[in-house]
């Protein structure tokens, strides 16, 4: 048992409410940050979680959250801001006392990547690094729930991305939080260690549509279309949505480049041996979540 409170960011987010999940599962006290009161933060209440409100940003706002914790999740999402929200955090773990945290990074995160983000998840590992706290980071290929976000498009039997023949293994969210916690309840083993995080089985795109048509039962239509095609359909239609959107739009086209490129290759047992069973396959996460497919 983790001997104080943990606290989870993003705990809204697919991570950080798997994560919660875990921590509640295995008896754990958590403390979730969310940005303000909606349905979501409601039901984290309702289930006993001790939810603090608060921006990451907000260096006043960030010491607040640690106050009193014993272990921390840390997750940041694809805007600008990263390496003030992690200078922010380190220092305000330091003066709490905190003795073990888990940092999501991102498998194309370098120190010469064309993404912005990519390298700025770099800086932040290294930002964590030389604050002296005992940090792992997990550095996971892209989501499983990346096919979720497609939702709409697979509804219509149509897979139109900008990924060729490049392949990843997409790795499930809740795969993700047992290996967060599994760290967690032992932060010391795992100081300074990057973790690269897969799902079970690689695929391309293609392939990919070829098992979502033979799971839901129906024809979904793959095809390769550039990054400016799928940039519109992802904002419905190509409205700017400021300099936030154009952040994570310049990130996804370079991983877009960085995925046919192999940098999201990969399989390996970590997430068996920091989670404690195998991760989801791509057939059980599509089944699991059929309804929004369909």
């Amino acid at each position: 048992m983790i001997a104080g409170k943990v606290l989870v960011t993003g705990a809204t987010g697919d991570t950080g409410r798997a994560t919660v999940d875990e921590l509640l599962a295995r008896g754990h006290q958590v403390r979730a940050l969310a940005h303000g009161q909606d349905e979501r933060s409601k039901a984290l209440q309702d289930r006993g979680v001790e939810v603090v409100f608060g921006d990451l940003l907000d260096f006043g706002q960030v010491r607040s959250a640690l106050s009193g914790v014993h272990r921390a999740y840390f997750v940041y999402p694809i805007r600008p801001g990263i390496l003030q929200a992690t200078a922010y955090f380190a220092q305000a773990a330091k003066e709490a006392g905190v003795d073990g945290i888990v940092n999501m990074s991102q498998k194309s995160a370098r120190e010469d990547a064309n993404s912005h983000a990519a390298t700025d998840h770099w800086l932040s590992e290294r930002v964590f690094d030389w604050s002296g706290l005992a940090v792992a980071h997990i550095r996971p290929t892209y989501f499983a729930e990346w096919l979720l976000y497609l939702a709409p498009m697979i509804k219509a039997g149509l897979l139109h991305v900008p990924f060729g023949t490049g392949k990843h293994a997409p790795i499930a969210a809740e795969d993700m939080g047992r290996v967060i916690v599994g760290i967690l309840e032992d932060p010391a083993s795992h100081e300074g260690q990057i973790y690269p995080l897969f799902g079970p089985v690689e695929y391309t795109y293609r392939e990919t549509a070829e098992i979502l048509g033979r799971v839901l039962g129906k024809d979904v239509r793959y095809k390769q279309v550039d990054f400016e095609e799928f940039s519109k359909i992802l904002q419905g239609g190509g409205k700017n949505a400021g300099r936030e959107n154009s952040f994570l739009f310049q990130h996804l086209k370079e991983v877009a480049i960085d995925h046919q490129n192999g940098v999201f290759e990969g399989t390996n047992d970590l997430v068996e041996k920091l989670g404690g069973r195998p991760p989801m396959t791509l057939e059980a996460f599509i089944t699991k979540n059929r309804r929004a497919f369909e």
